[in-house]
């Protein structure tokens, strides 16, 4: 059986809930419906549907084929328009996973201009911090923001991210200002749960010389906007992307640290499975992202549109 067709049938099928709607929607008859749903079922040797005389309803190998099947479809008719035609106004669902503080405090400063840009293109964003599995998890493409992105993904570095070393000036003035890395040992140390050296902090000066330093945070978080409080609450120093402390820097209710040194050097990436074509969907949006912040350190924002 042609497979392809089976798919699309049975995707019909069970948008429209019923073998009367796809049949209308396909210009066909509903035996032709039921046949090739049969074959379908036929061809992989389970029920795909649980079918009374009121409604349809997935099986369990349905609901995983109908999953499938979506996403074989969307990525065929993007690969049709993008060799077709590649002005094609790319659509489906952009399914993104972004760093929590990073999603609030920029992506979602770039979101209304990159949906003006592409109207047909629906957006499901997942924000958290933790490194998501994106084939488990179902997501496109991924942000993350490291010092090196995973070999076992295909990325592509946006712009360089700033961290920065800072504290309250209440805390500085009660506990003192560390003058060399090895200072960070005796004090009171907020630290990013996922931090990829852990609580071994490694800074660099301009000369690339290294200092390794075992810190011993009071408090360890999942999220960065957290620490950010509780530093600006006297808690104690934290380490920090520009885009959340800069602010805070500005107003004065953090003071830099350790000017000279850096945690390392990192990027926010854009993550992507390792396939032979990229969707198109994918690479307009990466394409949107490196305009508007790949001539910068995040958090400045150009609107691309400009």
């Amino acid at each position: 059986m042609d497979i392809l067709r089976g798919m699309r049938i049975f995707v019909t099928v069970v948008d429209g809930g019923s073998f009367i709607a796809a049949a209308e929607q396909l210009d066909t008859s509903n035996a032709a419906i039921s046949r090739q749903i049969s074959a379908l079922e036929d061809h992989f040797g389970v029920r795909l549907l649980n079918r009374t005389t009121r409604r349809l309803s997935l099986t369990e190998p349905g609901q995983a084929l109908y999953d499938r099947a979506q996403q074989i479809l969307e990525d065929l008719g993007e690969m049709e328009a993008s060799v077709g035609q590649h002005g094609a106004m790319p659509s489906g669902v952009l399914r993104i996973s972004a760093p929590l503080s990073f999603g609030i405090h920029t992506l979602a400063h770039l979101l209304p201009g990159f949906h003006a840009r592409y109207p047909k293109l629906r957006l499901d964003i997942d924000l958290t911090d933790r490194v998501v599995d994106l084939v488990h998890d179902g997501r496109d493409v991924a942000l993350r923001i490291a010092t090196a992105p995973s070999q076992n993904l295909i990325a592509r570095k946006i712009a360089p991210v700033r961290m920065i070393l800072c504290a309250a000036p209440d805390y500085l003035a009660r506990h003192g200002t560390p003058v060399k890395p090895q200072d960070l040992a005796h004090h009171q140390v907020l630290s990013y749960s996922y931090l990829s050296s852990g609580d071994t902090w490694v800074l660099i000066d301009a000369a690339g010389e290294k200092a390794s330093v075992r810190v011993k945070p009071s408090i360890h978080a999942s999220n960065g906007d957290l620490l950010c409080t509780l530093a600006l609450a006297g808690g104690g120093i934290i380490v920090q992307p520009e885009f959340i402390v800069a602010r805070h820097i500005e107003a004065g209710a953090l003071v830099p640290i350790l000017h000279g040194w850096r945690l390392g050097d990192f990027n926010l990436h854009a993550v992507y499975l390792s396939r032979k074509y990229l969707s198109v969907k994918v690479r307009v949006f990466i394409d949107y992202l490196a305009a508007a912040l790949g001539k910068q350190t995040v958090p400045g924002i150009d609107d691309p549109r400009t």
